[in-house]
């Protein structure tokens, strides 16, 4: 498939405020192996090529696992996550699923809160909605993984 249309190069304002956002989730008290497991896990359910091999290679950048990358997709089953993580997936998966869902459900918020702070938690919807936006934005414009 050849891409459709380059977002970044057409409105690159998007880009700088996305990316704006991107270095304020980055720095912030969200850890940084959470931050990017969720990438990775929202990517592979959205179906974003483009996204799951950058996020693949960041988190092998940032010294994550072979083991917990390739074991991301089947998460609940695999035991190489800590509490705190399977809590922020199961949160990303439930949100990033929301058209097919009225609402988080109460028992995925109530993990959640067992292991991050009402700011971190904020952090985590912001991150989730990000990852999300990005999903769209390469889905729709069919970008090429690897460019």
């Amino acid at each position: 498939m050849t891409q459709r249309i380059n977002v970044a190069k057409q409105v690159p304002e998007i880009y700088r405020h996305f990316a704006a956002v991107e270095m304020l989730l980055r720095d912030s008290e969200l850890p940084a192996d959470t931050y990017g497991l969720i990438k990775l896990r929202a990517s592979q359910i959205n179906g974003c090529a483009y996204c799951v091999d950058m996020h693949s290679r960041d988190l092998k950048k940032a010294g994550e696992s072979d083991e917990r990358i390739w074991m991301l997709a089947a998460w609940r089953e695999a035991t190489v996550y800590t509490p705190a993580e399977r809590a922020a997936l199961a949160l990303t998966e439930e949100a990033t699923r929301l058209p097919d869902r009225e609402a988080v459900p109460d028992a995925v918020w109530q993990q959640a809160l067992e292991h991050y702070s009402e700011k971190q938690l904020a952090l985590l919807i912001a991150a989730i909605a990000m990852i999300n936006a990005w999903n769209r934005i390469g889905v729709t414009a069919r970008m090429t993984p690897g460019t």
